[in-house]
Order: structure tokens, then sequence, then C-alpha cells
């Protein structure tokens, strides 16, 4: 008899740090404000691996609901106190100009390491993710759980994505960020296991051989948690829209509740190739929603509005019992109305034919992201 996991939520944002002057990175923000956060929610908010950056995280929830109005708060908190001190936060993957050879990273034995051990791969990390812990207290559970929903990470992020631009060039890519993340080891896709055991090998073998120093760095797009008894999702952009963050969660929460639901009635979803669910990733980082991803059972390329309806429809009955039946339906509204990536694109390109010059038009799709990562 399978055990039905506790299935809590909780989700982890990262910012960057905008000067509201300039729309440059606040690269050098005051202690001041750091210390001020703290005070305010303390153990909810750290700095990041650059000083132009700042993460938050939610307390465990039962509901999407909860968490929800948990990171509103959070949002809230961090827009006012920058504020203080020019600066507002924008949930985006990467910013549209800003230069990462200029940026500085947090003076912190562990961040000192990082830039030690990977250099310029190090450096390089302008980048800000959402991730989203689902608990599940069985460790054999939370590998057979990952190996399954690895499929599915692809169209998370595609739902996601916010870093269509890089140090002032449009990319050409929705999720720039993942291309820059993926130049660290242990990233991507996570390997498949046939057990918790088989895990744990794995990683003793990485720590005995010196070259981790815990499972803490081992970054895949999906993990078994090393801090909580959680399966972590960390495949995703974060989102400039409160309600695509929470659509997204709730989606993660949903189809860990279908795939235990499936467990229970002796089936499974198929484990399908790294190999091909890395070519759905990448078109997920290129295209975002605007095109399809492969269908691995039909052997072709879906439109993703018809793929996201046909995963709603898998989840219905757990976004039901979960409570959170109009998040997860908020995903259509994604698609009608174009993700972060889009808007940015879009506002970049009406800012250069109203006769903008780049370089303020690239203050604008700023300007948008500072007003929209503020809207509750």
């Amino acid at each position: 008899m399978i055990k039905q996991p506790p299935l809590t939520i909780g989700i982890e944002e990262e910012y960057l740090l905008v000067d509201i002057e300039t729309r440059d990175l606040a690269s050098n923000p005051p202690s001041e404000m750091m210390a001020i956060l703290e005070r305010r929610i303390s153990g909810r908010v750290a700095p990041e691996f650059l000083r132009a950056q700042v993460e938050v995280e939610t307390g465990v929830h039962a509901t999407v609901a909860e968490a929800r109005g948990d990171l509103d708060n959070l949002r809230q908190t961090v827009a006012e106190v920058a504020a203080e001190f020019g600066i507002a936060p924008v949930a985006a993957a990467t910013h549209p100009f800003a230069r990462w050879g200029e940026q500085q990273h947090v003076d912190k034995d562990r961040y000192n390491a990082l830039a030690r051990d990977l250099q310029a791969v190090a450096r390089r990390l302008l980048i800000c993710g959402m991730h989203v812990h689902i608990g599940i207290d069985d460790d054999d559970l939370r590998i057979d759980l990952m190996n399954q929903a690895a499929y599915f990470l692809p169209h998370l992020l595609a739902l996601s994505t916010s870093s269509p631009f890089w140090q002032g060039q449009e990319t050409g890519l929705m999720s720039y960020r993942t291309c820059v993340f993926d130049g660290l080891p242990r990233t991507g896709l996570p390997e498949q296991f046939s057990s918790h055991s088989d895990y744990a090998r794995l990683v003793a073998t990485m720590v005995d051989a010196g070259v981790i120093e815990d499972a803490t760095r081992i970054w895949w797009d999906l993990r078994p948690s090393a801090r909580f008894p959680t399966l972590e999702m960390r495949s995703t952009d974060v989102c400039t829209s409160l309600d695509d963050a929470i659509a997204i969660a709730a989606m993660f929460q949903c189809l860990m509740s279908m795939l235990v639901r499936l467990r229970k009635s002796n089936q499974r979803w198929r484990v399908y190739p790294v190999s091909l669910v890395n070519e759905n990733r990448w078109l997920a980082q290129r295209y975002g929603t605007t095109k399809g991803l492969v269908d691995f059972g039909k052997g072709t390329v879906i439109p993703y509005a018809e793929l996201l309806d046909e995963i709603l429809d898998l989840i219905a009955e757990d976004a039901d019992r979960l409570g959170c039946v109009h998040e997860v339906n908020h995903a259509r509204t994604i698609i009608e109305r174009g993700t972060s990536a889009a808007w940015q694109v879009e506002t970049f390109r009406s800012a250069v034919n109203d006769g903008a010059d780049v370089e303020n038009a690239l203050k604008a799709v700023v300007d948008m992201l500072i007003e929209r990562t503020a809207i509750a």
C-alpha cells in the first residue's frame, strides 16, 4: 500500500535589483537594505550569488492559495524596502542590457568557493529562476517521481520564459537563462535512478572524490532536495507575473499528485530517454509556448496549446482535490497573452518602431518589468 505523501508546496524566487534612475543593475546595493529586509522577513530572504540579486522563499504550505499569499507578501516587502534606496526588484530571468562582467559576487564562504571553483562560468550567472518544492517524504518515491516527472519539465519551462535578452542583444530565444545555467557542471535534466540508494551512491562517489561538498552542488532541473524531504523543480525562469508563477507551481504540485495516483493503480508515466526530453527542453527555451513540443507517442510536434489542454485534463482530478483549479487554468491565459519573454520583445520592438534608440528601448523593457513585477 502506497502512503499518500503530504504534497506540501514551497516556492523560491530570485529577483534582480535595478537602479530605478538608470534602469541598470544596482551592482552594489547598500547593506542596510538587506539588513532591513532580514528584520522584516527574517529567514525568508537572502542574498543570491551576485550582489545585484536577492532570493525569497515561502514557508511550507498545504495549498497553492496559501503559497500565493505568502509569495505576494514577500514580493511586496522586497519592493517596499528596496524603493527606500531607489531600487526595484525585477522578476525576470535576465536583465535586458546589464553586463555580467561588471557584477560582483556576495562575499560569503559558499559563494567565494563557487567563484574560485567555477571561474568565468560562475561570474556569468546573472540569471534568476523559480524553484518549487513538493513534499514527498518517502525517499524511493521521491526518486521514482523524479524519473517520471522529468518528461513534463519542458512544458513548465515554456510557460515561464522571461529571458529573451542578454547584454543588450535580442537572443532569439525565449529562455536564454537556460543556456547560461547549462554552462555549470551537474545541470540539465536529471539522470534516471533505480532507487534512492542508487542516487545516494552517485552522490557519495562525487563527495568521496572531492568534486562536490554535498548534494546541494548538484543543480539538475529536478532533484531531491538536500535540505528538505521534497522534490525540487528548478527548470523554470522566474516569472514576472505572480499569477504565472502560481499557475506553474500549481501544475507541478498537481503533476506530482497525478503520478502518485497512477502509482496507486499500478500504473506509471512512461520514462523517455533523456535525449528525447532534451529536444523538448530546447524547443521550450527557443520558442516558449509559441510553437510546440514533441509528443513522443505520436512522433510529431504538437502545438503547445493542445499539449497544455492534455495536461490540464490529466491533472483535473488532482487540481480539484488540491483546490487549485483556478490556478492551473491560468496557464491558458499565459498562452493567450504571452509569457514575460513575449512581453519584453513586444515592448522593445514597439519602442523602436516609435523612434526610440536601442538603449532607450531596452530601458522601456526594464520599466515594464518593474511595473509588472509589482502587480499582485
